[in-house]
């Protein structure tokens, strides 16, 4: 049975000589063996948490009323620019249409959080216009749901991704005797780009560490938030290590082609369980929210007036 389904699974192309056809129809990827479709599997896995990443934490804000005390704007902004590098790399780059609506979605679901910071910020400072606010938070929402759906991009078309991966054996091929490939011009701004993004992704944690710090409190914070990015980055970095590298391509010349991504997803990996940490610390301490802090002072003002 199990020979079967890998026949099942494997193709004959003058391109991608047995490898596995449903890989190389979707996502132009040469999956020559159960490592390389493992690394397509964990790769799509990962995509998957950090989509979903987002929804507990507004969940939470929803829920709590406090996200503007909660999370630090500069961890929302330093989040945000490093997907927006993603997205102009994979513009950049040419990547497949799945890579870019990816890349799109990331960087909507970045707004929609730092929408929802401002949204409380402005809330709970100016609780007379609640009602304001909200029907100007919905215009916003719809809008952007609009933007969402006029997005568009061709798909490449099959002779120009069998061109791309081509292009890839070319190099493989011109490979000297140790394996070292040669950084192509369109490797070089990926490699740029997604050393910046990387940087942003790890700079981005410091702030809300320090934040947790100065608080003594996760309290309108999602656990989930971090838990399903940190199981997204674990994901991508046994992905990325278990791939083949190209033919005449050696180990360590394929890892320092990923390098940044891989300190990128590794780096913030370990900040997260850092950040985790603060969880356990603090998970005694929850502040009151807005409507029992307020509660709490008007009964403290009432003597005062009497």
């Amino acid at each position: 049975m199990a020979a079967q389904f890998w026949d099942s699974l494997q193709g004959n192309f003058s391109d991608c000589p047995n490898g596995s056809q449903w890989v190389w129809q979707i996502f132009s990827e040469c999956a020559r063996d159960g490592r390389d479709i493992a690394s397509v599997v964990l790769g799509l896995v990962s995509i998957v948490c950090f989509a979903a990443a987002s929804f507990p934490q507004c969940y939470q804000a929803y829920k709590t009323g406090i996200m503007d005390q909660a999370l630090s704007i500069y961890f929302l902004l330093g989040w945000l620019g490093g997907d927006l590098l993603n997205f102009i790399g994979s513009v950049l780059a040419d990547q497949l249409p799945l890579q870019v609506y990816t890349a799109i979605y990331y960087v909507l679901a970045d707004l929609l959080m730092i929408s929802l910071f401002l949204y409380y910020k402005i809330k709970n400072q100016n609780r007379s216009f609640s009602a304001p606010i909200n029907a100007v938070f919905t215009v916003l929402l719809l809008g952007t749901a609009t933007t969402t759906s006029l997005l568009g991009r061709p798909v490449s078309s099959s002779s120009e991704r069998t061109q791309l991966f081509q292009g890839r054996m070319l190099l493989s091929i011109e490979a000297d005797d140790s394996g070292w490939e040669p950084f192509t011009k369109k490797e070089i701004v990926g490699f740029v780009i997604g050393s910046i993004s990387s940087l942003l992704y790890l700079l981005s944690r410091v702030p809300q560490i320090y934040k947790n710090f100065k608080r003594k409190s996760t309290s309108g914070i999602s656990y989930s938030l971090f838990a399903l990015v940190m199981l997204g980055n674990s994901l991508y970095g046994v992905s990325v290590l278990l791939k083949n590298p190209d033919l005449g391509q050696s180990e360590a010349n394929y890892i320092i082609h990923h390098l940044p991504w891989l300190i990128g997803s590794l780096g913030v990996l370990s900040l997260d369980i850092f950040i985790s940490f603060q969880f356990l610390a603090y998970r005694q301490r929850t502040p009151p929210l807005p409507e029992e802090r307020d509660a709490l002072l008007g009964k403290e003002e009432e003597p005062l007036d009497s």
